[in-house]
């Protein structure tokens, strides 16, 4: 009699430790943090993805950050979750402020994002870098204008070279020196934080070309390539000097370019009021690469995909095409 219950016992006890393993291993789907701020530009914010947010940064709630929020078990906590990414920030508006235009499409401004850290942050992404100097802007707005010059040849990067230098290759050792400036900035605002920076997804194809989505002159594809690569190494270097994590979102991107249609992450050259601006992603790039942040972060495809809510999302149609008649919708 003692030896049957002694094995009862025993047996319960298995039970039980069994179903107690099943708890860590279900928590372990979504990596545990409290507090996460979001930082970035317009490759962060998504720029008329909707929802578009009323804070005229042109930021969605269907943005990376917000999928990464929803993954991480913060979206709906009130206070867990500031997402402050702004389009066409660059690493000066870390810690100035940023001119954007407002309700009544008058300019006014957002304070420098670095204000929504705290010492209680534990997570910090940031999307940054492809601003300073120009050096996107002056891709996606001189290329185009130039193909017509020279359609089979490289008249961009040619535009681009001075005196031999390629100078906005030149500028990128420079970004990579903003990029750190900005992890120390992270770090001393909110020491405890896990510091994640978030690359560029791929514009261009590796091979072809595809002028009525991208007009840039055959041979300035692949410069053009080169130029974001060396964006990236820019970012990735900056990461790992300043012992931050990185985030490699353009060998994901493969197959998913502006040129290939239906599974493209990026648009091309035309603008949609509700759907991207030019040369920006699309919601389905942003929900791949919350979901190559969540893995990064040690989450597992197992956790929760439940999508972000239109919450904060007050900007109407109406307003959302005033601001693209007043040439307010931003480029980068």
């Amino acid at each position: 009699m003692r030896r049957t219950a002694r094995l009862v016992l025993a047996t319960l006890l298995a039970v039980v430790s069994l179903a107690s393993l099943g708890t860590p291993a279900s928590a372990a789907e979504s990596p545990a943090f409290r507090k996460y701020v979001a930082l970035g530009d317009s490759y962060t914010a998504g720029p008329l993805i909707p929802w578009q947010q009323a804070s005229w940064c042109f930021r969605s709630n269907n943005n990376y950050p917000a999928w990464l929020a929803t993954k991480l078990g913060l979206y709906y906590k009130p206070g867990a979750f500031t997402d402050v990414s702004c389009s066409s920030a660059d690493t000066t508006n870390m810690t100035s402020p940023q001119t954007v235009p407002s309700p009544s499409l008058a300019l006014g401004s957002v304070p420098p994002q670095f204000d929504a850290l705290t010492l209680d942050t534990d997570l910090v992404t940031i999307g940054i870098g492809g601003n300073d100097y120009s050096v996107f802007g002056s891709l996606i707005g001189t290329c185009p204008e130039l193909r017509d010059d020279d359609p089979t040849g490289s008249p961009c990067k040619d535009h681009f070279t001075i005196n031999g230098k390629d100078t906005l290759l030149a500028a990128l050792a420079n970004t990579q020196r903003n990029l750190e400036r900005v992890v120390k900035g992270v770090r001393e605002r909110s020491p405890a934080a896990t510091i994640v920076l978030v690359g560029y997804p791929r514009i261009v194809p590796p091979k072809g070309y595809c002028p009525s989505v991208v007009p840039f002159a055959d041979g300035d594809y692949a410069w053009a390539d080169e130029v974001e690569r060396a964006l990236n190494k820019a970012v990735s270097t900056a990461a790992r000097k300043q012992g931050a994590r990185y985030v490699d979102t353009y060998g994901p991107s493969r197959g998913h370019d502006a040129c290939s249609g239906d599974a493209a992450w990026v648009s091309g050259k035309d603008t949609n009021l509700f759907r991207a601006v030019a040369y920006h992603p699309y919601a389905a790039g942003m929900k791949a690469e919350a979901d190559l942040v969540f893995k990064a972060l040690g989450g597992t495809t197992a956790a929760s995909t439940k999508a972000p809510d239109a919450r904060n999302a007050t900007t109407s149609d109406e307003l959302q095409r005033k601001a693209a008649a007043a040439g307010l919708v931003p480029r980068t």
